[in-house]
């Protein structure tokens, strides 16, 4: 055999070879054939139950809206008074009572959480005790609002004689809503790049001012968007309110001294919210227009609390454009 017969035969080998190696098995074809059946399944089953779930909510909010549209565009159902007795009925005095409850809430909460959240994250040594706080502030975040109103009860209302008030109803809904916003801020704040936590100590910023000037505005956009998204929890709280603020609404005169209880802005006169004002009248039964009035009432409460989350995503998303130029 000459020697380019030898080495014809032997490159003809390599080839083979090679193609051998190359070519897919049969099991490494019925693998992948079987993984991207099992991806289409699993895809088409996780949409299904999107689908489900968007299509509930949507119903749900559609249902609300729809029973209450007639009382959403009526002028005098958003100012007037409610009535007892009579039909007619609005509810002026709750949804002025929500907002000056949420404003109050939040005007007690969120520095005091946004301390607490700087704390953990920049100044707080890493060990036990921080992650007891940690733990504390996740297991507080979860507590029913029945159990904060009882405490609110016993403590604001009758040991510090406070009765029922909107300073009641304002310190219950700071203590379950303080430990979503200590959450909130504290991931927001460990979400920014500590790259810029370090260049700024490099230039000679003290810790604090690195924090103020540099952490706090690139978690800004974040920290905006949670404080409104929990704001729309407490716009829509009930429970809590219920045992510190009360269930009255009594006639409200912005000409009455500040001391008096007819006064809107005197924090120790009782306040009934929206989300109460549902519940009471439907567990009374009295009022002749129950219907019509819970469910506008209801119809009400959830464009505030669309209305929350819709500013929270043009927020958030203004403030990042403009914090991070892009």
């Amino acid at each position: 055999m000459t020697s380019k017969g030898a080495a014809g035969e032997k490159s003809a080998a390599v080839a083979a070879a090679k193609g051998q190696a190359t070519a897919p098995s049969a099991d490494y074809t019925a693998t992948v054939r079987r993984a991207r059946v099992q991806d289409k399944a699993a895809t088409v089953i996780l949409t299904a139950i999107v689908a489900l779930i968007i299509a509930g909510l949507a119903a749900i909010i559609c249902y609300i809206l729809v029973s209450g549209a007639g009382k959403l565009v009526d002028p005098g159902f958003l100012t007037k008074k409610p009535e007892q007795f009579r039909a007619g009925g609005g509810i002026g005095p709750e949804l002025f009572n929500s907002f000056y409850l949420l404003i109050l809430t939040l005007l007690i909460s969120l520095p005091i959480s946004l301390g607490a959240a700087i704390f953990l994250t920049q100044y707080a040594p890493q060990g036990r005790a921080t992650n007891v706080a940690k733990t504390a502030i996740e297991t507080l975040s979860s507590l029913p609002s029945i159990v904060v109103g009882l405490f609110g009860m016993l403590t604001f209302v009758l040991t510090f004689h406070w009765g029922f008030s909107i300073l009641s109803g304002a310190l219950a809904l700071t203590m379950f809503n303080i430990p979503i916003l200590v959450r909130v801020i504290q991931q927001a704040l460990e979400a920014v790049p500590r790259d810029q936590r370090d260049a700024a100590l490099a230039l000679g910023l003290t810790r604090w001012e690195a924090t103020v000037h540099v952490l706090v505005p690139a978690a800004m956009p974040a920290i905006v968007t949670g404080v409104i998204l929990s704001a729309g929890r407490v716009f829509g709280e009930a429970a809590a309110l219920i045992y510190t603020a009360g269930q009255s609404a009594p006639a409200l005169s912005w000409a009455a001294p500040i001391t008096s209880l007819a006064n809107p802005l005197n924090v120790f006169r009782p306040a009934e919210t929206l989300a109460v004002h549902i519940w009471k009248i439907n567990s009374e039964g009295v009022v002749p227009d129950l219907t019509a009035v819970s469910a506008g009432t209801a119809a009400v409460l959830m464009v505030c609390i669309l209305a929350f989350n819709i500013i929270a995503r043009i927020a958030g998303r203004a403030l990042e454009r403009r914090l991070t130029a892009e």
